[in-house]
């Protein structure tokens, strides 16, 4: 393996990605891999857009930004080394609902939805082991939603509906 090819292969192995690989099939998801430096505060997509790129996050964090450089602009969640950002999209092809930008130094992860469809025929069982870590991560997401939700009603009954 050539250094940014063993890069990406350590990348994606420690990642959530590569649970339940075996050594072939990380080696096929780290050949259809990219990694790529982000500098701080560098917008890596745009509230809006089509994206077909899911992005992992290797160092650093990223920011998803509703309505980037306006009065309204506000940062709905920081992401860090491990999370995923945009899967639902990735798949089917919604735009992103907020922007996505490097808070700080980072590298990231980038896996086009076209080489993911590529595996279909070829690597079946790697394709559905993407498709559940791409699940897991959402229901983590919604997990740490429910939780929120829930501490959020608390609060309010407890100061009987004054916030």
């Amino acid at each position: 393996m050539t250094l940014p090819d063993l890069a990406i292969h350590d990348a994606v192995q420690s990642c959530h990605l590569d649970e339940g690989l075996d050594a072939g099939q990380l080696a096929v998801l780290a050949g259809l891999m990219r990694l790529q430096p982000c500098q701080a505060q560098q917008v890596l997509a745009a509230e809006g857009e089509v994206d077909d790129r899911l992005y992992v996050i290797v160092s650093g964090s990223l920011t998803l930004v509703k309505h980037l450089g306006t009065p309204d602009e506000s940062a709905l969640a920081t992401l860090s080394a491990g999370d995923f950002a945009h899967e639902l999209g990735f798949l089917d092809g919604t735009p992103r609902y907020a922007s996505l930008v490097a808070a700080s130094a980072a590298q990231v992860l980038l896996l086009e939805r076209s080489a993911l469809e590529r595996l279909i025929d070829s690597h079946p069982r790697l394709l559905y082991a993407v498709l559940r870590a791409i699940l897991r991560s959402v229901h983590r997401v919604q997990t740490r939603l429910t939780l929120q939700a829930t501490e959020l009603t608390n609060y309010v009954v407890k100061q009987h509906g004054r916030y």
